[in-house]
């Protein structure tokens, strides 16, 4: 059983990984860091935490930590993963994993040099419904794929986290905040690399200063081309599709845990559907950071895929300022696979 920390305690902690970890079955969660220590034991006497602390420094160090899953807001993370790391914690890290790629290198050489496991939490590579999209793409149910598009969009007018439109901390808007998952999700079905990215942003009054909406073009190493489209603007949508030589591959709302999803198989006239249920992934995710803790099980979503994506979010940031496209650097793993062949 390991004993995870949650470092950041707020929202996102008490919405998706608290229900998580209840569905878990190798994992628990013995303490959480909150800024302000009053706030901070509230938050454990309500959810029954055993430990509470005011600083990821103080949650790191405690004896019933085994792990820490870091959830402060993203400019945070370098700093509150190498807290961590030094501390000899392994460490899952919310993303996106930085604000820039070098934050995302320094995190994973850390942990390389210390010998500890470094995870991101691209909580979609453990969705039934991504997997299924990635087995049925293996398989050539659809043959080679010349399109795959996917977006995700929900209203942040009036959003808790009222700092996911300030630049300084949350790194960007919309492409960072879920873009992100879309460019992962994308990686990850089709196990391929994107090498060029082309991006166009749109600002409104309330966005400040991060765009309230994005389209990517992305272009991948085996001659796929990819779009991302997101926005902060609109109600929550998450549609994927992929286009094949042999056929198409679609549903309506892939990158969603509250409801079962629909996959469509099309081949010439005839139509195939199946449905499957996401409402495990933030389960099997702490689980299986658990069972690479454990057996040396592989992880899923290494540091590397985080600093990977986050490499592809500043090519598109550079893009969308000089208004063309750019070149987005190879990020190399300990082995010489590819990044987006790691199975599950």
């Amino acid at each position: 059983m390991i004993r995870f920390g949650i470092a950041g305690f707020g929202l996102h902690a008490v919405k998706r990984l608290m229900p998580g970890f209840a569905l878990a079955q190798n994992c628990q969660v013995t303490a959480l860091s909150r800024r302000s220590l009053e706030q901070a034991r509230a938050s454990a006497k309500q959810y029954q935490i055993p430990q509470a602390f005011d600083s990821v420094e103080a949650l790191s160090r405690c004896s019933e930590v085994d792990a820490v899953f870091i959830a402060t807001p993203n400019a945070c993370h370098l700093a509150d993963v190498l807290a961590a790391l030094h501390s000899g914690k392994p460490v899952l890290c919310e993303k996106p994993m930085g604000v820039k790629a070098e934050e995302c290198r320094q995190m994973v050489e850390a942990a390389r040099s210390k010998r500890l496991l470094l995870g991101v939490a691209q909580v979609f590579r453990f969705e039934d419904s991504l997997r299924r999209v990635r087995e049925l793409l293996a398989m050539g149910m659809i043959g080679r794929p010349i399109h795959a598009r996917s977006e995700f969009c929900f209203d942040a007018r009036q959003h808790a986290r009222t700092w996911i439109a300030d630049r300084a901390i949350a790194g960007g808007g919309p492409m960072a905040d879920i873009g992100v998952h879309c460019i992962d999700a994308l990686r990850f079905v089709l196990e391929d690399e994107v090498t060029r990215v082309n991006a166009r942003t749109t600002f409104d009054q309330a966005s400040r200063d991060v765009e309230a909406s994005a389209a990517l073009t992305l272009e991948f190493a085996r001659g796929t081309l990819g779009s991302v489209f997101v926005s902060t603007r609109a109600d929550y949508r998450t549609p994927l599709e992929i286009v094949g030589e042999q056929g198409v591959l679609r549903a309506a709302n892939a990158l969603n845990v509250e409801h079962p999803i629909t996959l469509e198989i099309q081949r010439g006239s005839e139509v195939t559907r199946e449905t499957v249920s996401n409402r495990l992934a933030y389960a099997e995710q702490v689980d299986a950071f658990a069972a690479a803790l454990e057996r040396g099980v592989r992880f899923p979503a290494p540091g590397e895929e985080g600093w990977q994506n986050q490499e592809i979010l500043d090519a598109a940031y550079r893009s969308a300022a000089a208004e063309h496209f750019e070149t987005v650097p190879r990020v190399r793993s300990r082995g010489s696979h590819s990044l987006s062949g790691l199975h599950h």
